[in-house]
């Protein structure tokens, strides 16, 4: 009779995650993940498969946090701008650790391109919802009136997710909280009235 789990599946993903955030998918070994997670090498084998399979959860783990955290921001009180500069304003002011560390998405985009696999599948999707949730604001903005007329949403969206995306690079270089709010005031200066 096998003996059941006696840890938190969920709470190892988080730990693997951010261990896999922390040194990269190449860098992080098997042993870092044993410590990171607590976990014994053959509980990590035997619930995970895989250093991939745990990846493709921690990421899935990690997009799925951000996006709900990034949603919140886009759905929250204010005009169409004001809750893009939260957003904008969330990538800068993030936690200490998380801003040394960047962005998961862009670092795994960095080190391992797009693959054609589940990893890659993961990061076109958080892309894509990335892009719908920018493309609904702008479009609201337009309305609203806190955002120039003519904008193309979807052009839009592109910017404003390569504009959050290099303000997570420039916090991993450890670029100041300063010169990351010029940029973001940049970027909102050519999309609002």
């Amino acid at each position: 009779m096998a003996r059941p789990r006696e840890f938190d599946e969920t709470a190892a993903v988080e730990k693997a995650m951010h261990a896999f955030w922390e040194h990269g998918y190449e860098a992080t070994s098997t042993q870092d993940l044993c410590e990171a997670t607590g976990l014994g090498r053959s509980s990590v084998y035997n619930t995970f498969t895989s250093k991939r399979t745990l990846f493709q959860r921690s990421l899935a783990h990690y997009t799925t946090t951000q996006l709900g955290k990034r949603q919140a921001l886009l759905d929250g009180p204010g005009t169409a701008a004001e809750r893009l500069a939260a957003v904008l304003d969330q990538a800068i002011e993030d936690d200490v650790d998380e801003r040394r560390r960047g962005c998961l998405v862009v670092n795994t985009l960095a080190e391992l391109g797009l693959p054609d696999d589940e990893v890659g599948a993961a990061l076109r999707d958080d892309t894509d919802r990335n892009l719908v949730m920018f493309a609904e604001c702008v479009r609201e903005g337009v309305l609203d009136g806190s955002l120039r007329d003519g904008l193309d949403p979807a052009d839009v969206a592109e910017f404003l997710l390569s504009t959050t995306s290099g303000l997570r690079v420039m916090a991993r270089r450890g670029t100041s909280r300063e010169s990351m709010h010029a940029v973001a005031d940049l970027a909102l200066a050519a999309i609002t009235r």
